[in-house]
């Protein structure tokens, strides 16, 4: 008996010595060469009908230039027919340059209650990034029904 008490404290002392020494998933899957790392969102169209979320990290190469990239969920929540007036999902990404710039960086539409589409994009040299949710009509490409612009990411916040 004492001899089986033994042999189970020796193979839960062994388990967690193992256990202590491996990395936790969190470090493992989170870079720790970025500079900036936050999760973004929900950012939703007008009435709920769309929305957009996900995660945002900024690497530093020099003091002036940077790479952000950007990962995402675009989530079509209008359960109508499109005859019945049902639109898609549709964000839009703008960076704006040190010299005040704005510019559309990535757009993306996703046609498909009640589901979403993954995403992920790169931008270089970025002070300021934004992001707007909209819907679209399934063959057309004019946002409509757009939700106010989220700011993502400011250097400025640094």
């Amino acid at each position: 008996m004492m001899k089986k008490i033994a042999t189970g404290i020796l193979a839960i002392a062994a388990t967690s010595a193992v256990a202590l020494s491996l990395p936790s998933a969190a470090s493992a899957t989170t870079a720790d060469f970025d500079d900036y790392s936050d999760y973004w969102g929900p950012v939703y169209a007008k009435q709920h009908l769309a929305k957009a979320q996900g995660h945002v990290s900024v690497e530093w190469d020099e003091e002036d230039s940077n790479e952000v990239h950007v990962t995402g969920r675009l989530y079509d929540l209008d359960d109508r027919d499109y005859d019945e007036g049902g639109k898609c999902a549709y964000v839009k990404f703008q960076a704006e340059d040190s010299d005040s710039d704005w510019s559309t960086v990535y757009a993306k539409k996703y046609c498909g209650f009640p589901g979403y589409k993954k995403f992920h994009f790169e931008e270089n040299d970025v002070f300021t990034l934004r992001a707007k949710v909209c819907q679209v009509p399934e063959q057309g490409v004019f946002a409509t029904k757009c939700g106010p612009w989220s700011e993502l990411y400011s250097a400025e916040n640094e």
